[in-house]
């Protein structure tokens, strides 16, 4: 691992304004982060992923498809959270980067124009080089073409010619090297419950090459990759729980051994 904890420092900020708020952030004081794995879990507002935009802002980690953290306008809040955590690395990984789900649909579409942006730049070479020689195009066309081919071997036909799920684990293959430092928030969202169990899969196979992992998520099938530390914010301050003690994994349990029993009730 290399992010070991994070830890309040003397500045608590204002306790009556967002996310100082929030209960977690209200009593946190320190998180040790046990395995390679951490799991976040708790109800919407509980402030998993509130937690988790504050340490991708205070480990200053790149972003995938947004604005980086330190100019996201929609983190200028949690950046003045981040301000208070102190950070403590067994040794400072400087790769790895954060990915929101909702992030995630926007960089489809910015790599689809890139690709768009560089087969008409192409075409506009043969067209204005006309005449000219071999050498005086493909010397034109050079930097576009480079340009093509990187995100042809990286993505293959376009993250776009994908369903959402199929190009979510384009990504993450793609993306994702040995050695760094990943913040994921409820990556399950474009994932089918079979492309949930590639992406655990996937997961491993990081692990094995010694990458650490922080994920905010409700899926009890991601939130059973084996040793992972699992951190509730449904609990204040928040606490270490055990899988099977998790209500995503009991109701969920509960409801697919007698889903009539829960639909005769709604």
């Amino acid at each position: 691992m290399f992010l070991r904890s994070i830890a309040r420092s003397g500045n608590s900020g204002p306790k009556d304004s967002f996310p100082f708020n929030v209960p977690i952030i209200r009593t946190l004081e320190k998180i040790e982060f046990t395995a390679p794995v951490t799991f976040l879990v708790g109800e919407n507002g509980s402030g998993k992923s509130t937690l988790l935009e504050a340490i991708a802002c205070a480990t200053q980690a790149v972003t995938v498809g947004a604005v980086s953290v330190t100019m996201d306008p929609t983190l200028g809040d949690v950046r003045r959270f981040s301000e208070t955590l102190r950070l403590t690395w067994a040794t400072r990984s400087h790769r790895g980067f954060f990915l929101r789900a909702e992030d995630f649909f926007g960089y489809a579409k910015q790599i689809a124009q890139i690709r768009a942006d560089a087969r008409a730049s192409i075409e506009q070479v043969d067209r204005e080089y006309e005449g000219r020689s071999a050498l005086a195009k493909s010397l034109a066309k050079g930097p576009h073409m480079r340009t093509e081919s990187e995100l042809e071997a990286s993505y293959g036909d376009g993250l776009d010619a994908q369903s959402h799920g199929e190009s979510f684990l384009k990504l993450f293959q793609s993306r994702v090297a040995p050695n760094g430092v990943y913040l994921l928030d409820e990556p399950e969202a474009p994932l089918s419950p079979l492309r949930q169990l590639a992406f655990l899969s996937l997961l491993k196979t990081s692990v094995n090459e010694r990458s650490q992992f922080i994920i905010a998520t409700h899926s009890p099938i991601i939130l059973a990759f084996p040793g992972a530390q699992i951190l509730s914010c449904d609990h204040t301050p928040i606490e270490t729980v055990a899988y099977e003690d998790l209500e995503h994994y009991t109701l969920t349990k509960a409801f697919l051994n007698n889903p009539e029993q829960y639909i005769a009730r709604l």
